[in-house]
């Protein structure tokens, strides 16, 4: 379900989903917006299927259904969004153009050993892992896609059963390791040199973390040189670690900020659908970001007619009146909404003619006189 959070935030509890997706047979445990197309939605369940959606047409339109034999554990889109990496309880992880429906690069065994792995995307293109060795010591490792033979580094860290979940700020190039039910975040920068991940430092607090979220850039306190804030959740409270660098001048630190990117998308998901590619629009914190107008998620779906049900999916065919029902409910209420809009203009223009041909009369009637 895609859900759109008013303009200042929420008042009362969401209870209508602007669309409703349909195409898994399983429980969807991944989700994740393309970082360059509008409306462009990544899906992976446990199915272990991944669906790439145009959510502004409600429609799916890349279904990967057989490249992942097992469960999927983490899906990471590239840069420009071009490619995405998967890592998968087969232990492989897998480089895939999703246009083409085709695996680019794969590693068997990343990690030797039998619990999950992570990969994401870096912003030059090279992949980075986590996950154990035969052993069950918990290793991080750097790949370049090109050739994944071997590893272009790979680390020992302890032997805690934790699974490491990789945070990673494309402007500084760090990574930020949080192990669920550890109670520390450890943090590493990537370089061109060896040994390409240095270890920097360990934020240590007394309390396991349960899960972790992480504040995009544009969110983030430049006035006090806040470079991560990260949400760590407890049993029954979620509380914000904010990571500082310190510094005496109260100016901008532009080494500590470079132009990162922002919520406009650069391209429609038509053109990527079409093949298109772009990397993302970039915007200048030095004054902190300001947001601008939200762009309301309009969903014109096409006619549930054109789309011919696939062969062997029996789940579409019986699903298919409800889709058509949901279909026409959402486009009558988008038009609902479209006429009142234009009511409400029309009235306003209204009053404001009005109070303009009542000031030109008084006008008028003092030139008589």
């Amino acid at each position: 379900m895609v859900w759109q959070i008013p303009e200042n935030g929420l008042t009362l509890s969401l209870t209508e989903p602007v669309v409703v997706l349909e195409g898994h047979s399983k429980r969807v445990g991944i989700v994740a917006w393309h970082p360059t197309a509008r409306n462009v939605l990544l899906s992976a369940g446990c199915d272990n299927i991944v669906i790439i959606w145009n959510v502004g047409t409600g429609e799916a339109l890349i279904n990967l259904d057989d490249m992942h034999l097992d469960m999927i554990y983490n899906v990471s889109w590239n840069r420009n969004g071009s490619l995405i990496c998967t890592a998968s309880k087969d232990k492989k992880v897998r480089v895939i153009d999703p246009r083409k429906q085709e695996i680019v690069a794969e590693k068997e065994r990343a990690h030797e050993g039998a619990r999950p792995m992570r990969a994401i995307f870096l912003s030059d293109g090279n992949v980075f892992t986590t996950g154990f060795s035969r052993m069950s010591e918990r290793q991080l490792a750097l790949w370049n896609p090109k050739n994944m033979d071997e590893p272009i580094a790979l680390h020992e860290m302890d032997t805690s059963n934790g699974v490491l979940l990789p945070f990673y700020d494309p402007d500084t190039n760090i990574i930020y390791l949080c192990g669920k039910g550890d109670s520390s975040i450890r943090y590493f920068e990537i370089t061109d040199e060896s040994p390409y991940v240095h270890y920097l430092n360990t934020f240590s607090s007394k309390e396991p973390q349960r899960g972790m979220g992480f504040m995009p850039k544009r969110g983030l306190d430049v006035n006090k040189c806040e470079i991560a804030r990260f949400f760590k959740l407890h049993e029954r409270k979620c509380e914000p670690i904010i990571m500082t660098v310190p510094r005496k001048s109260d100016l901008f630190q532009d080494d500590l900020y470079p132009d990162t990117a922002g919520p406009e998308a650069a391209l429609e998901a038509e053109e990527w659908f079409e093949g298109k590619n772009a990397d993302p629009i970039l915007i200048s914190l030095k004054h902190g970001y300001i947001p601008g107008k939200n762009r309301d998620l309009k969903v014109v779906k096409k006619n549930i007619l054109d789309n011919k049900p696939a062969a062997n999916k029996k789940s579409d065919l019986i699903n298919t009146p409800k889709k058509a029902a949901d279909t026409s409910n959402i486009q009558n209420e988008a038009k609902l909404d479209e006429i009142l809009k234009e009511l409400k203009s029309i009235k306003d223009t209204i009053s404001n003619q009005d109070e303009r041909i009542s000031k030109l009369e008084q006008q008028m009637a003092k030139m008589t006189v």
